[in-house]
């Protein structure tokens, strides 16, 4: 029985490595084709403020890729997890009510971008009259990744220990002053990690803006603007066939640009961790 246990026990292990091996060389894979095909393309003209048919500049879709993504975190973000928060600190345990709002996150988590943009499309655009907008873009995109910061959100303070919240009662502290200074605080890296996946979600959506945002290569100045982010940029390159090389370079800053803020995201979190 002991060997028998120990083979299958192996046996599983080598195909852990084998799957993790797989995925890591197709990321590898992924990447440096990437990196391949569009360093060699970048170039001044590419980071110009004005985009016209020959620079082809990805500067005005990288602003508005900051811009869409602030405002998306800015309507989602409180939303998200203030609603966590209820659903784990104040609602009842075993409250149907709860229960539907949990089986609708998770609902809301599958439907295709291309649903969410012809919602905003529907919605935002056509019935509020806010037209192809910076602000319609935004709020299908917090629509978007609303569901993924309530849960991500909600399994955060969950697993933040019942002793804390004992310990804090048993000082004397009220309910709203240990969950925000308490509970909060402890679960923030969880919820940081949720919103790094948003942001993922935000600056890699192309369907959604695309009905929503418009492609305008354009700097906005206002909300009520078409612009377009760098996936949608992408995208319009590609899909024209003239601008290749430059839509290979575009990729690169996108990867970039998702690497650094992985990276800013995570060293927060590891301090607001230590601090907890």
């Amino acid at each position: 029985m002991t060997g028998r246990k120990n083979a299958s026990e192996r046996f599983m292990a080598s195909i852990t490595w084998a799957a993790a091996g797989i995925t890591l060389c197709a990321l590898l894979f992924l990447v440096g084709f990437i990196l391949v095909k569009g360093i060699p393309h970048l170039k001044p003209s590419l980071f110009s403020l004005t985009y016209n048919s020959e620079n082809v500049s990805l500067m005005p879709a990288l602003i508005s890729t900051v811009i869409m993504t602030l405002m998306a975190l800015i309507i989602a973000v409180p939303l998200g997890v203030f609603s966590a928060i209820y659903l784990t600190e104040y609602a009842r345990r075993g409250n149907k009510a709860v229960g539907l709002v949990r089986v609708t996150t998770e609902t809301l988590s599958g439907i295709p971008s291309i649903v969410y943009g012809l919602f905003g499309l529907l919605f935002f655009v056509t019935a509020l009259g806010w037209g192809f907008s910076m602000l319609a873009g935004a709020f299908t995109l917090s629509i978007m990744i609303l569901p993924l910061i309530i849960r991500s959100s909600e399994e955060a303070l969950k697993a933040v220990p019942d002793t804390y919240r004992e310990g804090a009662f048993g000082l004397g502290a009220g309910k709203l002053r240990t969950v925000f200074r308490i509970v909060l605080p402890s679960a923030m890296p969880g919820i940081l990690a949720g919103i790094i996946l948003a942001v993922g979600r935000i600056v890699g959506e192309t369907a959604a803006l695309i009905y929503t945002a418009g492609t305008v290569a354009q700097i906005p100045v206002s909300p009520m603007q078409s612009a377009r982010t760098l996936s949608v940029h992408m995208y319009a390159l590609s899909r024209e066939g003239l601008h290749m090389d430059e839509g290979y370079a575009t990729a690169v800053v996108l990867l970039l640009v998702v690497v650094l803020i992985n990276a800013v995201s995570a060293r927060i979190a590891k301090r607001i961790g230590g601090k907890a």
